[in-house]
């Protein structure tokens, strides 16, 4: 299956995990331990991430087709403008064609650490909208591809941290939508009210794609804080002072993080979202949790 068919005629949320690929060979190993305990959980798909300037190209493939050929489980792989010429992403494109991957999370990707502004491949793509229509030429051309990739990209329910406000956010989503992509996936966000009013902005917009929220569940204080000032999340000032009582105790950390996805994903259920895209970190016993109580 692919992502446009997924969100058709649900009788229950999707779920979906994402994971990333580590950067030795012990990491990878291990990762495929967890994914057998993640695989166990039913997940619908499973996504994996792609490291900054492609560092983890190989590996992305590489997991995903473990996922999708070892594992049986629909998969994903995620695909960026950075540090790829045109030609290297359509070399790509077939690669993860060619393991049997049906769906791509095409993003921009972020700038190199220590680089505040993203600058492309002499001969690349600028924007994630390009990236989207570019697969899609690319579909028409290749002899590889015979059916037409499901496509996800990214949504921002407290908009992108670059954006100068909603209105430009939300005209660069529609940009991706109206390039070829299936669905957005949100980034993560800790109050449920940025899901909603975003929901409502876009729909307003004409966009009618199906928006999957993102949850993450808080493994510790200095994590999520390091996560939330690179991608501009705000945690609300309830769950704040949870965690600044915890301090450095990371078991503590854990269960105030689980509680708070249980309870963001019961409100989003009720409120008939069409999935949950869980950022699981690469751990199992804390998702496997969260599903339980839900």
């Amino acid at each position: 299956m692919d992502f446009k068919d997924y969100y058709i005629n649900t009788e229950k949320p999707v779920i979906s995990f994402e994971i990333f690929p580590p950067k030795s060979v012990n990491g990878v190993e291990k990762l495929k331990e967890t994914l057998h305990e993640l695989a166990g959980l039913s997940p619908d798909f499973i996504t994996v991430t792609y490291g900054a300037m492609g560092s983890t190209r190989e590996k992305t493939i590489e997991i995903a087709s473990y996922i999708k050929n070892t594992l049986k489980l629909e998969t994903a792989c995620h695909l960026t403008c950075v540090g790829s010429s045109k030609e290297e992403i359509k070399e790509i494109v077939e690669n993860i064609v060619e393991n049997g991957i049906k769906n791509i999370v095409a993003l921009r990707g972020d700038p190199p650490n220590g680089n505040k502004n993203f600058v492309p491949h002499e001969n690349g793509l600028s924007h994630a909208n390009e990236l989207v229509e570019h697969i899609r030429e690319f579909e028409k051309q290749s002899d590889k591809i015979t059916n037409s990739l499901g496509i996800a990209i990214a949504g921002y329910p407290e908009k992108h941290i670059e954006a100068t406000s909603f209105d430009e956010d939300i005209k660069y989503l529609k940009k991706k939508v109206d390039a070829g992509a299936n669905v957005i996936i949100t980034q993560l966000f800790f109050d449920n009210k940025y899901y909603f009013d975003f929901v409502k902005r876009v729909r307003n917009e004409g966009i009618d794609i199906p928006i999957v929220p993102g949850l993450m569940p808080i493994l510790s204080a200095k994590q999520i804080q390091k996560i939330t000032t690179m991608c501009g999340t705000s945690i609300p000032e309830e769950l704040t002072n949870k965690l600044n009582n915890a301090s450095d105790n990371n078991y503590i950390a854990e269960e105030i993080g689980i509680s708070q996805c249980i309870k963001q994903a019961r409100e989003l259920i009720d409120n008939n979202v069409p999935g949950i895209h869980f950022y699981v970190l690469n751990r199992a016993s804390n998702i496997k949790r969260i599903l339980q109580s839900l």
